[in-house]
């Protein structure tokens, strides 16, 4: 009996990564208008962001009904495995729910996380749940792994732009107005499973500042767990500038740092040029 990893597109797990790491990953429905896709199935990183810079309107996504993670978790127990689903906070979404009321046909075969977490944070819980079933634990082992360790991953973003928080109505007209007049650029974190705003920023150098700041209150980065850094839009260029002014959080560690694309559950409401980095 082996074990199989399902999460979703939140995770910002491509699905070339997920057949590197061997696990499935549910694509979100996103519409825009009428148009409706599938979240890096039939609609790529790059198209997201092409449409979104071209919209007035903000994209919805919509969240995994039941029936769609029933017809997965089907073909992993008629297969003769064990499934752990890792979800998307249930914070901020309803597919964990989706996910626990497809799991009860499936008692005891079928084990469903809460991760608490989404974008890069999840990533790297899913990437953990890959390690500890590489190295032969069986699925309510990674559970007990998974949750235990999801209370020791933070995640810290800057977004570059008010715009995309306006459209999605997270903050005011005036409040877009005026924090863009000042440059503002708001620093993001996840707490309890919901997003947080740590603060606002007054141009690039003070939210580089206000990151590193961050991860030296949270105790620093463990190296010996996965990290990860990602960006929205088209180009890492502003990713790539953290990292340089931020050298000393990863001196010795430079081969230590993937990068990956944001994709759309996040990106809808940051809008191309925001950073991210994740870690434990």
């Amino acid at each position: 009996m082996g074990v199989q990893i399902i999460t979703d597109s939140s995770s910002d797990v491509s699905q070339e990564r997920a057949k590197e790491w061997g696990i499935t990953v549910i694509p979100l429905k996103i519409r825009f208008g009428e148009e409706e896709f599938e979240d890096g199935v039939t609609l790529s990183n790059r198209e997201f962001y092409e449409k979104l810079v071209e919209t007035d309107e903000i994209p919805k996504s919509s969240q995994i009904p039941p029936f769609e993670y029933e017809s997965r978790f089907r073909e992993a127990v008629d297969a003769g495995d064990e499934v752990v689903c890792l979800c998307l906070s249930s914070g901020v979404s309803g597919s964990f729910q989706s996910a626990q009321i497809a799991a009860e046909e499936f008692e005891g075969s079928v084990h469903v996380v809460d991760s608490r977490q989404f974008c890069i944070a999840l990533y790297l819980l899913v990437q953990r749940a890959v390690q500890e079933r590489d190295a032969g634990k069986n699925a309510a082992e990674i559970v007990e792994i998974i949750e235990k360790e999801r209370e020791q991953v933070h995640l810290i973003s800057l977004f570059n732009t008010l715009e995309y928080l306006k459209l999605g109505g997270r903050i005011s007209g005036a409040a877009y107005v005026a924090g863009s007049m000042l440059s503002i650029k708001p620093v993001i974190s996840i707490e309890d499973g919901l997003v947080k705003i740590l603060g606002k920023a007054r141009g690039s150098k003070n939210g580089n500042n206000m990151l590193k700041e961050y991860v030296k209150e949270c105790g620093g980065i463990n190296f010996d767990k996965p990290l990860c850094l990602a960006y929205t839009g088209f180009s890492d260029e502003t990713l790539q500038k953290y990292i340089a002014d931020s050298r000393e959080l990863y001196e010795g560690h430079e081969d230590q740092l993937p990068i990956v694309k944001v994709g759309a559950t996040i990106g809808t409401y940051a809008g191309p040029g925001a950073i991210a980095l994740a870690f434990f």
